[in-house]
């Protein structure tokens, strides 16, 4: 399947649009209580156009806390995302993995089913695959689920402890899911990555990097875009050094890497996850995350304070 008739949803966002540039790892909001929030994702949407020129978004993955949800709640959020996002998203990925096999394949049936731009599955952590064959046919059993739907590839192996690499994965991967389009590499080996895109580079996958504070090294062995959390709030910054680097303007894209990593080593020393990542983007945009579901915890009343003054204190290349 070519990138070009990878949809055949009739409410899809943009068909045959290549992935690549910034998607932002959307966040889930909650009540008080500790209920999802569907009521704010339309103004979410239009934040996230508005105001951080993000048009692409990642749907129940770790930052949206999607294995801590129902299965109900993810296809009500992926619902709600893929309605909010119609002609104003180009891009809406659905995060469908699971530890069950059947839950994750009616994820991706659901997905297909609302008009998701892809899909994505991050390897099962409990009992995990011990090798790539174990894998892959995992993958397969809930590609096949979603035959119309571009298929990505989530690789965390800091939260899924599952370490086969990438470049052994894609190793004739079209053949067993038709549908691949790419990883979403959630992982500091940049010698796997580069190896992935010097070997794959022909076959137009879409290679994500997810580690916010290294993207222009992975800029620099060529990677086509990133899924992160701080797209939520530090986008429109990053699409500047996004612009930089293309120029190429080496040193520009250097200062906006530089200034967006004292941002994160900041708050990483305070204590930094999905409960604290809720609280910026809650000061930043102005619209309420909620808090956490447990075990995760709110973020402190100091975090917040200190978060916002030093992020406050920055002073970014384009004189913002």
């Amino acid at each position: 399947m070519s990138p070009s008739d990878t949809s055949t949803s009739p409410n899809s966002m943009t068909p045959g649009k290549k992935l690549e540039g910034l998607v932002a790892a959307a966040i889930t909001p909650m009540t008080p209580d500790g209920q999802i929030n569907l009521s704010v994702i339309h103004q979410y949407v239009d934040y996230l156009v508005r105001e951080q020129n993000v048009k692409n978004i990642f749907v129940n993955g770790t930052t949206g806390e999607g294995l801590s949800l129902s299965i109900q709640e993810r296809k009500q959020l992926a619902e709600e995302w893929v309605r909010q996002g119609k002609d104003k998203l180009d891009h809406v990925i659905i995060h469908v993995g699971a530890l069950s096999l059947p839950e994750s394949q009616d994820l991706a049936r659901h997905a297909a089913a609302i008009g998701a731009s892809g899909i994505a599955v991050i390897a099962p952590f409990f009992f995990k695959p011990t090798n790539k064959d174990e894998l892959v046919a995992f993958l397969q059993k809930v590609a096949s689920e979603a035959p119309g739907v571009p298929f990505y590839y989530y690789h965390i192996p800091p939260l899924t402890g599952v370490k086969i690499r990438v470049e052994e994965l894609l190793d004739g991967i079209r053949e067993q899911i038709p549908t691949f389009q790419g990883v979403k590499f959630s992982d500091t080996d940049l010698l796997d990555l580069a190896q992935c895109i010097n070997k794959n580079g022909s076959e137009q996958f879409a290679f994500l990097y997810g580690v916010d504070e290294q993207l222009l090294g992975a800029l620099a062995v060529g990677v086509n875009g990133a899924v992160g959390s701080t797209y939520n709030y530090l986008g429109r910054k990053t699409k500047l050094m996004l612009q930089a680097f293309a120029k190429p303007d080496l040193a520009l894209a250097q200062k906006y890497q530089f200034l967006i990593g004292e941002f994160l080593n900041f708050v990483i020393k305070l204590g930094f996850g999905v409960a604290q990542t809720k609280a910026v983007m809650t000061f930043v945009s102005g619209i309420p995350m909620g808090p956490p579901r447990p075990p995760l915890v709110n973020a402190s009343e100091e975090f917040i304070a200190k978060a916002k003054a030093k992020l406050d204190s920055i002073v970014w290349p384009d004189g913002d």
